[in-house]
């Protein structure tokens, strides 16, 4: 049975105006393989509500899950959540388990509740809270879309949270072995080691090292055995490796 597959929408203008360095999707595609679930696509969008409504929509029906980032925040262009909540056709208001769970935050440090901070307890009606341990602004999952916020210690933290009650599948296991040779000069070898061996699958990544150039491959499968035997292939056609 093949892995549940997903997709992360990364939304805000300050990642497609360069003046935010985006690591939120770096990070949560290592976390993925760990749990076996397969990401298909990366976007990135800008805070505008029909564009992430509509790619809320197509992406969610073309993916088992969809996580977002950013946009939940209590600015008045914090509108993921309004968006969101159009793309399922779902009513949206403050919600009273996450507005406790706001009030209880800001009373605990002695910070005044404010009607902006109010904004942040706004959940689609039928959404599932995700929990916020550095913040306390919660996220929510509404059908197979999940919400999180956009700084990175507090998306870290939720999708610490979050990953445990999504259905995964079968890791992704790689082996890495690194050459000191171009890699246009392996491409035919690397093409047939890949048609021999199916179920892993191949990659070459080229670098530059002292001005000379070299090249990682990768071996990959959520198959233990087939990983191993390509592996075994790859070290056997370029034994210079390491």
């Amino acid at each position: 049975m093949p892995n549940p597959t997903a997709a992360i929408l990364i939304i805000g203008d300050e990642i497609l105006t360069g003046r935010t360095r985006e690591g939120n999707a770096y990070f949560l595609a290592g976390e993925l393989v760990k749990v076996g679930i397969d990401l298909r696509q990366i976007r990135v969008i800008s805070d505008d509500h029909e564009t992430i409504r509509d790619a809320v929509r197509e992406l969610s029906a073309n993916h088992d899950h969809l996580i977002t980032s950013g946009g939940i925040g209590p600015t008045h262009d914090d509108i993921t959540a309004d968006a969101v909540a159009a793309a399922f056709d779902a009513p949206l208001d403050i919600r009273d388990d996450a507005r406790a769970i706001l009030g209880a935050h800001y009373a605990a440090r002695n910070t005044e509740f404010t009607p902006a901070r109010l904004r942040m307890a706004r959940i689609p009606e039928g959404a599932r809270l995700i929990d916020n341990p550095v913040s306390g602004a919660p996220g929510f999952s509404l059908e197979n879309c999940h919400v999180m916020a956009g700084v990175p210690n507090i998306f870290q933290a939720m999708v610490a949270g979050l990953l445990p009650r999504l259905t995964g599948g079968k890791p992704l296991q790689s082996r890495n072995w690194q050459m000191m040779v171009a890699e246009a000069s392996i491409a035919d070898a690397l093409r047939a080691l890949a048609e021999a061996h199916p179920l892993a699958s191949f990659g070459s990544y080229p670098f530059v090292q002292d001005g000379h150039y070299g090249t990682n491959l990768v071996v990959r499968s959520t198959d233990r055995a087939a990983l191993e035997a390509g592996f075994a292939a790859l070290q056997t056609t370029f034994p210079e490796g390491k």
